[in-house]
């Protein structure tokens, strides 16, 4: 088994924390890739729109989610003796899984693989932050 990423945020207060968090990074990013493209001032101003800047915050909190990455065998073990619903994506018939567990839903999430556990990782990370992360990020403690 591997893991990979940072954040497992345990709570939705924690993801919201988290998100602002990557708020800098993501608007360092987006200003060092126009200023690597030779955006003028102007174009900047133009094309960095706020939409811009949130897509690389969306994109960076996503691929620092925790990731754990391995056999089948190894995440019905690692999942034995807990109380996660498991929502599955992918097929039952290869022989790996991603999976990232979504604390405050009490859930495991995973995408099966066969031989590219970098993009069922990608893949897995994009899922959670759409169906789980995105609700947290707009709903009020």
């Amino acid at each position: 088994m591997e893991t990979h990423g940072i954040l497992a945020p345990e709570t939705d207060g924690e993801v919201r924390a988290a998100y602002e968090d990557v708020g800098p990074a993501a608007q360092n990013v987006t200003r060092e890739v126009a200023k690597a493209m030779e955006f003028s001032k102007e174009e900047y101003g133009e094309r960095v729109t706020g939409e811009v800047v949130e897509t690389a915050r969306d994109a960076l909190f996503a691929n620092l989610l925790r990731v754990h990455s391995g056999t089948r065998d190894e995440f019905e073990e690692w999942l034995d003796g807990t109380d996660y619903e498991v929502a599955e994506n992918g097929s039952d018939d290869v022989d790996h899984v991603a999976w990232h567990v979504v604390e405050f839903e009490d859930t495991v999430v995973t995408a099966s693989y066969q031989n590219e556990p970098a993009a069922a990782r990608g893949t897995l990370r994009r899922i959670v932050h759409g169906k789980y992360y995105r609700d947290a990020l707009r709903t009020d403690d």
